[in-house]
């Protein structure tokens, strides 16, 4: 669900509608269990956003991969007609920054995590919520709003995603406490992250940006453009 869910969503930041989902997957020994489950996963997320999940490659390669450890991995494919495109470039300052919730840590920070848990035990319904879709709520938002950018935040956090689709010159100010964290992060906190290490690495509650001149009513915003 979140490999799907990542890839869905990147798709969508440049305005395209998400077609197909190729999956790959690997390893020393292929368990047909295990590859059932993980492909049903993706599915649901593909069934949820009008995506077909089309297959792709399977691959067994003892003496690669040690045992007990897979790879997946995914690609989707989307198409924008070039006059929808979403590329950042009518950005202006003064516009504004709408945020959509996230579910959780999303696919980022795990390193960290893992890190911080060691072998001790874990809740899994805290760290282990899946990857969000965001396909509905950009489609609402596009019908809505004139979408000048779209930013997935994942590896970076608000800021480091936000200054990847933004022209040269222009940065985003965030009002950090415009939206209530979910309880990871907290959990996080009380393992004595620093807010700045936070910000940098994780999405902190945010996991979809949007620019717009004029947000809709009820929107999120989180941050104005200078």
């Amino acid at each position: 669900m979140d490999l799907a869910a990542h890839c869905i969503n990147d798709v969508l930041c440049c305005g395209a509608e998400p077609l197909f989902l190729l999956d790959y997957v690997a390893a020393g020994r292929i368990e047909q269990e295990d590859v059932a489950e993980l492909v049903e996963g993706a599915a649901e997320v593909c069934r949820a956003a009008g995506c077909m999940l089309v297959g792709g490659e399977t691959a067994e390669l003892p003496g690669i991969y040690r045992d007990g450890e897979l790879d997946f991995a995914g690609t989707c494919v989307g198409l924008v007609d070039r006059k929808q495109l979403i590329d950042g470039s009518r950005c202006q300052s003064g516009d504004l920054v709408v945020g959509l919730p996230s579910s959780g840590l999303h696919t980022n920070g795990f390193s960290l995590v893992r890190e911080l848990i060691g072998d001790g035990e874990f809740d899994a319904d805290l760290l282990l919520a899946p990857h969000r879709l965001y396909v509905d709520e950009v489609r609402e938002l596009r019908a809505a709003a004139d979408v000048r950018a779209l930013a997935h935040v994942t590896g970076g956090g608000i800021l480091g995603n936000l200054s990847r689709v933004l022209p040269e010159g222009l940065e985003a100010r965030i009002d950090w406490a415009a939206w209530e964290r979910p309880p990871v992060f907290s959990w996080l906190s009380e393992r004595r992250l620093e807010e700045d290490e936070l910000r940098k690495v994780f999405n902190l509650g945010i996991g979809m940006c949007a620019v717009v001149p004029e947000p809709p009513p009820g929107a999120l915003v989180i941050g104005e453009l200078a």
